[in-house]
């Protein structure tokens, strides 16, 4: 049985989305989840559940929570029984499999990397996210764990995000685009031009640059940036859907017959249907969530996570990199 360690405490709605989500995942998976955090405060939630007791579920104590307004490398010095500190010790000490986690990235990514170190051959994390195209589903990496990357740090996201497309989306021969501001190799900054170069002579499926108006587009599967720009296209395609979805719920109002479209609209666009992000590029399996994330959300999270460990992904990627000899 695949074991999940979710962090109970992390996230706008903790406990309370986060133990919903993790019995509902109890239920349907074939998986044993350990909540870290406030055993009073994770009863209390898990009371609304008759059948709670009778899950795969058990209860490991985290006397701190990180809150969002704390800052990640200080916030884990002050306090070291951090729920997503916990959780991430668990995968680290052969307790779990994988961690989820819908609280304060930065910390998460601290926690995990501290817990479980980086692959060889990978010198930042990534996080991978699935974003919608018309074609089919892409990946969008860094999409916030690396603020300033060099240019050899994108072709290791672009080595990762090609297995990643590989092993969750099925997509046998992943194309990889550069997200830049112009589709020639002299556009953008020095770190994109580099970054394009060394592209060039890597071994994925190199497409060149991809301007942004084409994100969406489905011309690339996996679309390659820094952190601080993946995150500022991740916040901005979030806003855009919601005034979407609510200009189309209000010109469908009075149009019964348009529910069904409208609904696979909101479907198709809805972060929680993806669960989470993974963290590439550390020594385990971390999925990180939206701060919103939903039970839904959180079930999706544990389903990936439970999907990747079966995969064994973390070492599929281990021998990618190690073949790329990437320096």
């Amino acid at each position: 049985m695949i074991r999940i360690a979710v962090d109970a405490m992390g996230g706008d709605h903790a406990p309370s989305a986060i133990v919903d989500g993790a019995v509902a995942a109890a239920r349907h998976l074939d998986v044993h989840i350990a909540l870290a955090g406030s055993p009073d405060a994770i009863e209390r939630a898990l009371s609304r559940h008759s059948d709670w007791r009778h899950l795969d579920l058990t209860i490991v104590e985290a006397p701190d929570v990180i809150d969002m307004a704390d800052t990640a490398a200080a916030a884990l010095r002050r306090k070291p029984g951090a729920s997503i500190k916990v959780a991430a010790d668990l995968v680290a000490r052969g307790r779990a499999e994988a961690v989820f986690s819908a609280g304060h990235t930065g910390a998460t990514v601290m926690a995990s990397h501290a817990a479980l170190g980086m692959l060889p051959g990978v010198e930042r994390p990534a996080l991978a996210t699935t974003i919608p195209t018309r074609a089919r589903p892409a990946v969008l990496l860094d999409a916030g764990a690396t603020v300033e990357c060099r240019p050899q740090h994108l072709v290791q996201f672009a080595v990762m995000g090609g297995v990643y497309a590989r092993v969750a989306l099925g997509i046998t021969a992943p194309r990889v685009g550069l997200l830049s501001i112009g589709e020639e190799a002299t556009k953008g900054n020095e770190l994109t031009r580099e970054a394009h170069r060394m592209l060039r002579s890597a071994p994925v499926d190199f497409i060149g640059n991809v301007e942004g108006r084409e994100i969406y587009s489905g011309v690339a599967d996996v679309i390659v940036c820094d952190g601080f720009t993946g995150n500022i296209v991740l916040k901005t395609s979030e806003g855009l859907v919601e005034v979407v979805e609510a200009v189309l719920g209000e010109a469908l109002r009075d149009v019964p017959a348009s529910r069904d479209p409208f609904e696979q609209f909101r479907r198709r666009m809805d972060y929680s249907e993806y669960g989470g992000a993974l963290l590439l590029g550390v020594a385990g399996l971390v999925i990180v969530g939206h701060g919103r994330s939903s039970p839904t959300a959180v079930q999706n999270a544990i389903r990936m996570a439970a999907r990747f460990a079966a995969d064994d992904f973390v070492s599929r990627v281990e021998r990618e990199i190690a073949a790329a000899t990437v320096s």
